[in-house]
C-alpha cells in the first residue's frame, strides 16, 4: 500500500484539528476539509467530532481563518494541531456551617437554641402568687418553668412560680411568703419576690438573703412591683420577669443554676401514649384537675371545679408536661417568741425537709415515687419507688412542671387513658 499523500493526511487530521480550534473559538461546525461522497453523504461525518448526518456548513470569520491556517500547516507537512480546551472550574461552594446543638435548661430541661444558651443556666426568679378566688385568673402561670402549689391558712392554697428559661410580661397577684415556700425557693438560689410574709418566713429570708436567695420584698422594693386599680387589695400587686431581673442586677445577684436537680427525657412517641386520662388533686378551696392530651403530651389544667385555667396575661391554658404530687405532713404553726399570732391566723407548718411518698404523672402514665430533701439548701430529689429501677431518679419530661403539695392521706385520683394498640412488627 502506497504512502499517504499530503492531501490524504489533511483529510485525516484536519477535522480533529479544526474542531478543536473551532470549539476553542466558539464555533460549532465541521471543517471545510471534509470530503463529500458521491452518494451525498459526508466523509468523516461520524469522526471524532461526534457530529453525524447533515450537510457541511461553511465556517465564517475567526473560525474560517483558523481552519485555513490549520489546513495550510498540515499541507506543508507540519504535525497535526493538538488543542486542549480549558474547562472553567466551578467556584467551590463553602461548606455549610453546622448548626450548634441546643442546650437543656437546668431547671426544667427544656431545649434552648444555641444562640440563646445564656437562658439555660441564668438566674432563677421565684414569685409568690395568690390563689384566693378573688385573685383568679392569675397572670404568669403559662410562662413559668415550675409551678408550686401548697396549702396555706384558711384552706386556701398558694402558688410559687419559678422562671429561668421562661419570661412573663405580667405576674400576679403577688402575695406574702410562707416558710416552706421559701425553703423550696432556696433550691434554685433565686431572686424571691413576695409582699411581706409570716414572721418565721421573714426571719428566714433575713438570714438567707444574698446567700441562699435574694429577698425581693415589695415593701422594700416597691418600684419593681406595682399595684393595679382593677382589683382590690390585697389581690392587686403585680410584677414581671423583666422588672425583677433589673432588680436582681441592682442587688448584685449574678448567681446561675449551673446543674440540674432532676433528670429529664424527651416526649414518648405518639404511638406509645394513651388516649385521654385525668388526675384530680383536691384542696379545700380549689379542686385542681388535669386532663391528659395525647397529641401534645401535656396535662391541661382545670381549677375551681372544672374551669380551664387560662393565663390572664397570655390567654393560654396552663398545660404542664409533668404533674408531681408530694405527700407531706401538714399541721398548725405554733406560736413562738416574736410570732404570737400564728395560731390565731391558722398558719401552717409543712414537713418539707425529710422524705415521703410521691406520684409522678408524665407521658399519660402514673409513676409511684419517693421525694427527699436533706435541708433548705438541698434540692427535692425524686426517685422511683417500685419496679426494677426502684431508687433511680425519675426522668421528667422536658417542659413546665407542676408540683402539687398535699397533706398525707389526700385522695389524689388517677383515671388512666385507653392504652394504644400494640404495634405490629412488619414481616
Amino acid at each position: 500500500m502506497g504512502r499517504p499523500t499530503d492531501h490524504a493526511r489533511a483529510s485525516v487530521f484536519l477535522p480533529v484539528s479544526c474542531l478543536a480550534l473551532a470549539l476553542l473559538l466558539g464555533a460549532c461546525a465541521v471543517g471545510p476539509a471534509a470530503t463529500e461522497r458521491h452518494d451525498g453523504s459526508t466523509a468523516g461525518a461520524s469522526d471524532a467530532s461526534g457530529v453525524s448526518g447533515g450537510g457541511v456548513r461553511p465556517l465564517h470569520g475567526a473560525a474560517a481563518s483558523a481552519g485555513a491556517v490549520a489546513a495550510g500547516a498540515v499541507a506543508a507537512g507540519a504535525s497535526p494541531v493538538s488543542a486542549s480546551i480549558a474547562v472553567p472550574t466551578p467556584p467551590l461552594t463553602p461548606a455549610a456551617t453546622p448548626t450548634p446543638p441546643p442546650v437543656a435548661a437546668t431547671v426544667n430541661g427544656v431545649w434552648i437554641p444555641a444562640d440563646q444558651a445564656e437562658r439555660a443556666t441564668r438566674q432563677a426568679i421565684a414569685v409568690m402568687v395568690d390563689d384566693h378566688p378573688d385573685a383568679r385568673p392569675q397572670s404568669g402561670m403559662s410562662d413559668a418553668d415550675l409551678i408550686y402549689q401548697a396549702p396555706a391558712e384558711g384552706g386556701i392554697p398558694r402558688y410559687m412560680l419559678v422562671y429561668q428559661a421562661g419570661d412573663a410580661p405580667s405576674i400576679g397577684p403577688v402575695r406574702s411568703s410562707r416558710r416552706y415556700f421559701a425553703g423550696w425557693a432556696t433550691e434554685w438560689r433565686p431572686l424571691y419576690a413576695h409582699v411581706g410574709g409570716a414572721p418565721n418566713a421573714l426571719a428566714f429570708l433575713h438570714q438567707a438573703n444574698a446567700s441562699l436567695l435574694w429577698d425581693a420584698d415589695e415593701y422594700s422594693w416597691p418600684t419593681y412591683l406595682w399595684r393595679v386599680t382593677t382589683r382590690a387589695a390585697p389581690h392587686n400587686v403585680y410584677t414581671s420577669t423583666k422588672r425583677l431581673r433589673e432588680l436582681a442586677a441592682r442587688l448584685g445577684d449574678t448567681g446561675r443554676v449551673d446543674s440540674p436537680a432532676w433528670s429529664f427525657k424527651d416526649d414518648a412517641a405518639l404511638v406509645d401514649r394513651p388516649e385521654g386520662g385525668a388526675v384530680d388533686v383536691p384542696y379545700p378551696w380549689n379542686d385542681v384537675s388535669y386532663r391528659y392530651d395525647r397529641r401534645s403530651n401535656r396535662y391541661l389544667r382545670f381549677v375551681a371545679g372544672g374551669k380551664p385555667q387560662i393565663d390572664a396575661a397570655t390567654n393560654r391554658q396552663v398545660a404542664p408536661a409533668d404533674v408531681v404530687v408530694l405527700f407531706m405532713s401538714v399541721g398548725p404553726l405554733v406560736n413562738a417568741p416574736g410570732q404570737l399570732n400564728n395560731q390565731a391566723k391558722g398558719r401552717l407548718e409543712l414537713g418539707y425537709v425529710g422524705s415521703g411518698n410521691a406520684l409522678v404523672f408524665r407521658d399519660g402514665v402514673e409513676l409511684k415515687a419517693r421525694w427527699s430533701k436533706a435541708s433548705d439548701a438541698d434540692p427535692t430529689r425524686l426517685t422511683l419507688a417500685t419496679g426494677p429501677l426502684a431508687g433511680h431518679p425519675v426522668d421528667l419530661i422536658r417542659g413546665q412542671i407542676a408540683i402539687q403539695v398535699v397533706p398525707i392521706g389526700t385522695p389524689v385520683t388517677f383515671t388512666p387513658g385507653a392504652r394504644p394498640e400494640p404495634r405490629v412488627q412488619p414481616r
